[in-house]
């Protein structure tokens, strides 16, 4: 049971009652106490209140016009009258009037545990129900939104169950590439795995504060109203998930860009790259000495993407053609593995395309690599060394992986992809260990203030840097010192 609230306006009486409950065998999280209805109302106002104990006589407000309060508002408690013998003619009208039981003064602890373990056992009961309905809610939602075939009578039965359940009025759908911790509390309704996608109903003011946040790469659809808009909600948020990918922006809303004018001289670029010849060049230059020309040529074919200047449509058929030519081309070379990238295969399933790149580029290598053995040579571990050395050196300034291989003079991609063979871990990972073991060291040997450690580290922000070091370390920076230097 998670709230309790006492109404009763003799301390003693109350607090007695308090004792008898923590002291039950029903676990209740939250029991809160007021001495009049009108308080009571209040509370009832501001707090999700699962069971009410109230006396009849009270000052200001009493039991009776408290319980026909309780019965106006939306959400009620069950409730429970507290009565003398002197009271009881009181306690049967309000019975009558909504509530639940009664218990007689003086209030008898065995009698309060067999009526708690009552009203536990309902209310879980209520809840599971509750769920169960949501859930086949939820269910009938997803149909809707999954078929263009939903007839009109489909739609006007489930806006009548679940329409104000659901409070599906002046919504914008969203979508966002599918999450394993995801907070369902943020939206108005949330449905998981609908085509690989979490699915998001938000009111305007979420909308507003998903804005201010950059966790995801989302689409959004128009501002819609009832069960039968949902499907197309949800055709204009992927439309708009799809975009977000291809240009990495956190968030687009359907038609917001359908002005941006791009050159001419781009569109025909990304063309050409589109055409059949482009597309099987690609494919010709793997297993050949121009590893250079295989990087440079999925290099532009990305920013092509990026830029906005190769529509997302045209991008999946793009590498959906890569993959079933290398599959073709170098059927006796490629293993089952390497044959079929599945994962790389569901473009969408990635939080954006930069994300998405740096993993199908480390899959094309590995590939290259099967064919043409001159990555493993001496020339490019000395470059990777250098690339070792300067990180520890540098650490603590503003690094990535573009000043590191642009120091050793090599390409962006082919960086990451050797970095990676030769240490073992990314580069990002990579940088993260050898600041959280400086940070360690200094939460350890020195007195200095997080915030100094944070910058003395190579992070500007503290919130991120504590962000950084808990899901590294599993203890917050202050827990990671106090526990150390408990052993010291």
């Amino acid at each position: 049971m998670k709230t309790v609230l006492i109404v009763e306006d003799e301390k003693m009486i109350r607090q007695g009652i308090r004792t008898m409950i923590q002291r039950c065998d029903v676990p209740v999280e939250t029991i809160l106490e007021c001495n009049n209805g009108e308080k009571a109302l209040e509370v009832l106002a501001q707090e999700d209140v699962e069971v009410m104990f109230t006396d009849i006589r009270m000052p200001k407000m009493n039991g009776i016009e408290l319980v026909q309060r309780v019965q106006q508002m939306e959400k009620k408690p069950i409730m429970v009258a507290i009565s003398g013998y002197a009271d009881f003619n009181y306690a049967v009208e309000m019975l009558k009037s909504g509530v639940r039981e009664y218990l007689l003064k003086p209030i008898e602890r065995e009698k309060l545990q067999e009526l708690l373990r009552l009203l536990e056992k309902e209310i879980q009961e209520r809840s599971n129900s509750e769920q169960e309905d949501r859930q086949l809610g939820y269910q009938q939602l997803k149909y809707i939104l999954l078929n263009d075939q939903s007839s009109e009578n489909e739609i006007e039965v489930l806006e009548q169950r679940y329409g104000e359940d659901f409070e599906l009025q002046n919504y914008v759908l969203c979508v966002a590439p599918a999450h394993e911790n995801t907070d369902e509390e943020e939206a108005v309704i949330y449905l998981d795995n609908i085509e690989g996608n979490d699915i998001y109903l938000l009111n305007e003011q979420q909308l507003s504060e998903l804005k201010e946040r950059d966790e995801f790469y989302v689409g959004a659809s128009c501002v819609h109203s009832g069960v039968g808009e949902l499907r197309n909600a949800y055709k204009e948020a992927l439309f708009a998930r799809k975009k977000a990918f291809c240009t990495n922006t956190h968030l687009i809303c359907f038609g917001e860009d359908k002005d941006k004018k791009i050159p001419d001289a781009m569109l025909k670029e990304a063309e050409k790259m589109a055409e059949a010849e482009q597309r099987m060049q690609r494919v010709q230059l793997l297993g050949t000495d121009k590893t250079e020309e295989l990087v440079k040529q999925f290099n532009r074919f990305f920013e092509a993407v990026k830029k906005g200047w190769m529509k997302p449509a045209i991008f999946a058929e793009c590498m959906d053609s890569f993959f079933s030519e290398t599959a073709k081309t170098y059927k006796n070379t490629l293993s089952d593995e390497q044959e079929k990238p599945d994962r790389l295969k569901q473009y969408y399933g990635f939080e954006c395309i930069d994300e998405y790149e740096t993993e199908f580029m480390e899959w094309l290598f590995l590939l290259h690599q099967k064919m043409n053995e001159e990555f493993g040579g001496s020339k490019n571990q000395h470059k990777i060394k250098m690339a070792m050395e300067y990180i520890q050196q540098n650490y603590n300034k503003e690094l990535n992986m573009a000043i590191v291989s642009n120091y050793i003079s090599m390409n962006y991609s082919l960086f990451s992809y050797l970095f990676k063979e030769y240490t073992g871990s990314n580069f990002v990972n990579y940088l993260k260990t050898i600041r959280m073991e400086e940070a360690k060291k200094l939460l350890t040997e020195t007195d200095m203030k997080v915030i100094e450690i944070s910058q003395t580290v190579g992070y500007d922000n503290e919130k991120h840097f504590m962000k950084v070091f808990k899901a590294t370390c599993g203890v917050s920076p202050s827990e990671y010192r106090k526990n150390t230097s408990s052993f010291t």
